[in-house]
Order: structure tokens, then C-alpha cells, then sequence
């Protein structure tokens, strides 16, 4: 009988002692985030959930970690030349925040209509701004021109084998704080997360599943690693992972440590962000919520799994954030919207409200439309905004507004 021999593992450009030497290297300046279990969505879905806050990073996301480990790399004529980024996001001001408290002068490219707060958050932390183009292509290509005329070194956001490494630090917290977890989920942008944490967890001595997530608008990744063609556009919540090509190392890695890759909606991911505000009373983007989306979206997927989710980051705009908790409350029956036909009398908003009264709901708006109405001139339609507590209770003033001859709708959320 022939000796069966297994094939050769293939040399990855990170392991395990890069990411634990990594660690060493970055702990004492980056905060240890907690990771905590959290009971009620571990009973929402079906797994015990523990989450990684980092949220709590001083600028608010992970990307510090990777940024560091590259910065303490550099040779003194690479500091002292100073260091470049293309990025709009949390990349640009977790290399600028430690950049500037290390000496290093740091220039980050982003384009010309990233919002001005994000601009001004990176000035902030010491950073030189160059807006150039309308496009995150645009701007990364005018960074590699500076990079080249000026001996600047480029820092990338993710296919860098050293930011792997430190955002692979992640994973290493989380099994020493929780050792039962089996399970990563673990946002997928450029990859450079979950590359590292995938490292972490292959080497545990144990099994431990590493699932990646995107946003469905953003199939990036697994495009590539599953070898279909769906399209990357759109505007979705969690731009921060809103990537259309992700890196060669890292789709690298993917393919090698990854277990599965799931899609979310934006729903869930608008619900992800509610729920970790409401129950963990922790505020997270878009892509900090994709993990949990994860797990409302697909809990069967999870359910029994001992799993760790990463928050990777915060920044959230309060206008955007503002929008998806009242969305939420829509959705949920919390908040509504319905429009009542009436007649054009006196009265007649009077005898509606008292229906509003005896059920107890709270108005917030009215709005009536007598011009721009297919109804006769002598009637009108009213949309009242409405808070109640919950679906039943809405449905219950529904019934009795139809019950006192009122013709009643719910106007809808997409």
C-alpha cells in the first residue's frame, strides 16, 4: 500500500510569532479593549455572543493596531522622511493619531469630497491633508505619485503583511480574555482583519471557524474567493468595508485560513447598529455592526457557536446614526406614519385625534393635503405621525380607526 503524503502547506507572508511579536510590540500604546458577553443578543440569536469593543480605540477603530506595528517598524532615514496614506476613513486617522505622537510626519491623500469632518478629525491629530480627486482610486494614485517624488514610506490599509499583523492583535485578546470562543466573525473590507485574526486562529490548537462578512453592495471578497462576478456599487452604512478590490495578500490568506464568507443586507445592518445602541449602549458604523448583522441575518448559521464579534470601529456620523435608530423604530411599529382619509369639515381632525387619545398613542406631526390629492375637493388626506409602544399597540389604533369608518394606510418604509 503506497504512503499517502499530504501536500506542502503554503508559506503565508504572516504567522502566528509575527502576530504575537506584534502584540508585544504595540500593547502599551493602544487600549485593551474588553471583550464581553452580551446576554440578550446572545438570546436573540440562538449563540452566545461575545463582543470585542473596538470602538473604544482612542480614534474610535481597530486600524490603530495595524498602522502602529508599521510605524514602530520603519528605519530612522523612514521616519524621518515621514510616512503617506490614501484613506477617507478610520486608516487615516489611526496612522496619523500615532504618527504624530511618534515624530513621524504623516501626509494622508483623500478626495476631494470625503466630509469635512473627517478632514478636519485627521488635521487634528497632526496630520497634512491633500485632497486630490473624486475617488478613492484617484486619491490613492496621487499618494503613490508623492510617495514616489518625495521618499515617502506608503502605508497601506491592508495588503501590508505589517498591518496584518497588528490587526491580527485583535484575536489574540479576545482568546486570551475568552478562550471558549469558536467561532470569529469578522468584517471583510480590504481583508486585512480578518487575514490577521484567521492567523491567530489556525493556530490555536483547536478548531475555531473564521467567518467573514460583507456587505451585500460590497461582494469584493467573495467575488474573488468564490469566483463570481456580482456587482460592488451603491451606498451603503458600512462604507467602512464598502471596498471594490480587495488586496492580493490578503484575498491570499483569505482563500488559505478563511471558513465561509456571508453577505447582509442593509437592514440588518441598520438593526445591528440599533440594537448595539439600545442594548450595549455602545455606538458603532456600519461596518463595526456587520458581525451582529451576521448573526440576525443568518442565526441558523451560528446558532450553538460560541462566537466573538468584532466592533471595529465607531465613527458614525450623528445625522446618519440619528436616521437609522427613527428607521428603526419605524420598522418595529414604534414610530409610524399613517394617512387617513377625511372629510373637509369641521371636526373632522378633532374626532380622529380622539381615537389617537382613547388608544393612548402619542402625535408627533399632521400633515394635511387638500391640493395634490386624486380625492374629491371636499376631501382630504391627513398623515399623522405617530408614536405608540409597540406593533400590537399600533395595530390596535389601526382597527379602531377603520372600526369608526376611517380608511386608513400605513405608509411604508422601503
Amino acid at each position: 500500500m503506497a504512503t499517502q503524503i499530504n501536500p506542502p502547506q503554503p508559506v503565508l507572508p504572516v504567522s502566528i510569532d509575527d502576530v504575537r511579536t506584534a502584540h508585544d510590540r504595540i500593547r502599551a500604546s493602544i487600549v485593551r479593549t474588553p471583550t464581553l458577553i452580551s446576554r440578550t443578543l446572545s438570546e436573540m440569536t440562538g449563540a452566545t455572543v461575545y463582543l470585542k469593543f473596538e470602538n473604544l480605540q482612542f480614534t474610535a477603530a481597530y486600524k490603530e493596531r495595524g498602522a502602529l506595528n508599521t510605524l514602530l517598524q520603519l528605519s530612522e532615514a523612514a521616519r524621518n522622511k515621514g510616512v503617506i496614506a490614501a484613506s477617507a476613513g478610520n486608516h487615516a486617522q489611526g496612522l496619523a493619531y500615532h504618527a504624530n505622537r511618534l515624530g513621524v510626519p504623516a501626509t494622508i491623500v483623500m478626495p476631494t469630497t470625503t466630509p469635512t469632518v473627517k478632514v478636519v478629525q485627521t488635521e487634528g491629530h497632526g496630520a497634512t491633508v491633500v485632497l486630490e480627486g473624486e475617488t478613492f482610486d484617484a486619491a490613492y494614485a496621487h499618494a503613490r505619485v508623492l510617495e514616489a517624488e518625495r521618499g515617502y514610506t506608503f502605508v497601506h490599509p491592508f495588503d501590508d503583511p505589517r498591518v496584518i499583523a497588528g490587526q491580527g492583535t485583535v484575536a489574540i485578546e479576545m482568546l486570551e480574555d475568552v478562550p471558549a470562543i469558536d467561532t470569529f466573525v469578522t468584517p471583510i473590507g480590504g481583508g486585512g482583519l480578518i487575514s490577521g485574526m484567521a492567523t491567530v486562529a489556525r493556530a490555536a490548537g483547536r478548531t475555531i471557524e473564521v467567518i467573514g462578512v460583507e456587505a451585500e453592495l460590497y461582494p469584493s471578497m467573495y467575488n474573488r474567493i468564490r469566483g463570481t462576478d456580482m456587482p460592488c456599487a451603491g451606498d451603503t452604512l458600512a462604507e467602512g468595508i464598502a471596498v471594490k478590490e480587495p488586496g492580493g495578500i490578503t484575498s491570499a490568506m483569505v482563500r488559505e485560513l478563511v471558513d465561509d464568507i456571508v453577505l447582509v443586507s442593509e437592514r440588518s445592518l441598520e438593526k445591528a447598529v440599533s440594537l448595539l445602541l439600545q442594548i450595549e449602549k455602545t455606538v458603532v458604523e456600519g461596518a463595526g455592526a456587520a458581525g451582529l448583522a451576521a448573526l440576525i441575518e443568518h442565526p441558523e448559521r451560528f446558532r450553538g457557536k460560541t462566537v466573538g464579534v468584532v466592533l471595529c470601529g465607531g465613527n458614525i456620523d450623528t445625522r446618519l446614526l440619528a436616521n437609522v435608530l427613527l428607521r428603526d423604530l419605524a420598522r418595529s411599529g414604534r414610530l409610524a406614519r399613517l394617512r387617513i382619509r377625511l372629510q373637509d369639515q369641521p371636526g373632522a381632525l378633532f374626532n380622529v385625534a380622539r381615537i389617537f387619545d382613547q388608544e393612548r398613542i402619542n402625535i408627533i406631526e399632521v400633515y394635511h393635503q387638500r391640493v395634490f390629492t386624486t380625492l374629491p375637493a371636499k376631501g382630504l388626506v391627513t398623515d399623522i405621525e405617530c408614536e405608540a409602544r409597540d406593533r400590537a399597540h399600533l395595530d390596535r389604533l389601526v382597527l379602531a380607526l377603520q372600526a369608526a369608518g376611517y380608511e386608513t394606510a400605513q405608509v411604508e418604509l422601503a
